[in-house]
């Protein structure tokens, strides 16, 4: 009975992790050949918005990085 519920949780695990990378590779794929001028459009949007804020704490090693 215990193997049972190993084998379902590995296998479980291996469906959402499958199902979660292929929705990542896809997401990449259609922002790269079917995203156009639009491909930047968020990080562009985020930048505008933040552009005017006072920069806080650290020391740049974990700033954003603009594609």
């Amino acid at each position: 009975m215990i193997a049972f519920f190993m084998d379902f949780a590995i296998v479980a695990a291996l469906v959402i992790g499958i199902t979660a990378f292929i929705g990542v590779i896809t997401n990449g794929i259609g922002e790269k050949f079917f995203g156009r001028k639009e491909k930047l459009k968020f990080v562009k949007r985020s930048s505008d918005i933040q552009s005017g804020w006072k920069q806080v704490g650290g020391n740049d090693i974990y700033k954003k990085r603009v594609y």
